[in-house]
């Protein structure tokens, strides 16, 4: 027997404010867990979703606990807003500007704002980041608004700076201050106006504590970066991609160009992604040789992630080709048939494919992930990428490189889809065309006709 997804949470808020002797009734601690559950389960969430803050729960303490539950409560751009129970807690905190949300002047009586925007280090009058901590921070302003009348203000302001830390991949500044070492001296401000005369001593060492706490929370916020099997990382990376792209989360509605566009998102965030930047240390935790390992491992995922991609858009590429050589682009699902069909089991273009040469050099383990599939199921998209490890076997690791290359000068408007499609092996276009042809009913003659002309 297991708890439903709602009590899970409630338990865990109820565990964490017992175990820091906060004043609070069940009613109260029932309604904290209500709001989260309402918000990370909703459609819109695919990654951040409860499972995500049960994994960030897993061994921490309690102020640990509670910033994990709060930490991805608002996702502005993803939600389309604001949650609809976090609305009354986030009123006149921001303005609309343009497509982003200002930072709104604080008042003297709206203490938990003043204390978010410290440890944050935002001021009134700024757009708030998008990428680069916006949402944690409206996020730090809900449960600050929440937990302040139950919570010590140093157990808060823990809480605060927990949430504060999951803002990804920060770099280290201008002064060589890493992102910690920036948080720890706005901890130490803030220490010192909640509880000023403190001895330095005792500042020191409960900051350290605290940012040491919020070391944990981000690694482990990113900690699918650390998994050493690359289709569990994939997997966690093909839920951002579905989750961060509104389109793709219609199974077999979305069009061939929505579906690489989210491809190619993903594909040039990680490119961009330096491995130096994933992982986080304060004073020694983790040690040395735990980030050496962390970052071996990040590297190693981010490349076998961007290799993975790469062969996805370039296969999508060609299907994208033919489609814009017969007529227009249109659901992907014309052209490779459905994931799933309610009137039996669907045909797919993978069964009208011809089996693949084994003549070039190929990365097992990826060709693996494309025929055995991602560790992860998905709603919305096929774990296992028939129509990429054809191409794979085909062109080999380097080909389907050259390919890409290829592929992006198509999408640049470099070359037209035809002169793309003649780039490649005329052998296997021919097998995708013939296999496209027998899902595809209305292009089948002009798919035929395109076949001579390649």
């Amino acid at each position: 027997m297991a708890l439903s997804t709602v009590n899970r949470i409630i338990t865990l808020f109820d565990d964490a404010l017992q175990a820091l002797s906060a004043s609070i009734t069940m009613a109260q601690t029932e309604r904290m867990g209500i709001l989260v559950h309402h918000t990370m389960e909703a459609k819109t969430r695919a990654y951040h979703t409860a499972g995500h803050v049960f994994n960030m729960c897993e061994d921490m303490n309690p102020r640990q606990v509670l910033a994990a539950l709060f930490h991805d409560i608002v996702y502005f751009q993803l939600d389309g807003g604001f949650p609809a129970l976090c609305r009354p807690l986030l009123e006149g905190v921001t303005r609309t500007e343009g497509d982003g949300l200002v930072l709104q002047a604080i008042t003297a009586q709206d203490d938990m704002v003043a204390l978010c925007a410290a440890v944050f280090g935002f001021t009134p009058g700024q757009v708030l980041p998008l990428y680069c901590g916006m949402n944690e921070f409206l996020s730090a302003v809900v449960a600050a608004r929440l937990l302040q009348p139950h919570l010590k203000p140093l157990d808060l302001l823990g809480v605060v700076a927990c949430i504060e830390s999951t803002i990804p991949f920060g770099k280290p500044d201008d002064q060589g201050n890493t992102a910690l070492e920036r948080l720890a001296m706005r901890i130490e401000q803030q220490y010192d106006l909640l509880k000023p005369g403190s001895a330095r001593e005792m500042i020191r060492s409960d900051v350290d504590h605290m940012v040491w706490d919020a070391v944990k929370i981000a690694n482990r916020d990113v900690s699918s970066f650390a998994v050493a099997e690359p289709g569990i990382f994939l997997s966690s990376t093909w839920l951002l991609i579905e989750e961060s792209n509104a389109p793709l989360k219609d199974a077999g509605m979305y069009n061939l160009q929505e579906y690489r566009h989210g491809l190619v998102r993903m594909d040039g965030f990680l490119r961009a992604l330096d491995p130096d930047h994933v992982f986080h240390q304060f004073k020694g935790l983790p040690t040395d040789a735990d980030m050496d390992s962390l970052r071996a491992v990040a590297s190693g995922n981010i490349s076998f992630a961007c290799d993975f991609l790469g062969a996805k858009i370039t296969s999508i590429a060609m299907i994208e080709a033919l489609a814009l050589c017969t007529g227009t682009d249109g659901p992907i699902s014309m052209f490779l048939g459905d994931i799933r069909s309610t009137y039996g089991r669907p045909d797919r273009v993978d069964a009208f494919l011809p089996q693949a040469p084994n003549t070039q050099v190929l990365n097992p383990d990826l060709l693996r992930v494309f025929e055995k599939g991602r560790t992860q199921e998905s709603s919305n998209d096929l774990t296992t990428s028939p129509i990429t490890a054809f191409v794979y076997r085909y062109m080999g690791h380097a080909g389907t490189q050259q390919a890409l290359h290829n592929a992006r000068d198509m999408f640049k408007g470099v070359i037209t889809p035809l002169a793309f499609l003649r780039t490649l092996n005329r052998s296997m276009v021919s097998d995708i065309v013939h296999a496209s042809a027998g899902i595809a009913p209305s292009r089948r003659d002009a798919l035929h006709t395109l076949a001579q002309l390649l």
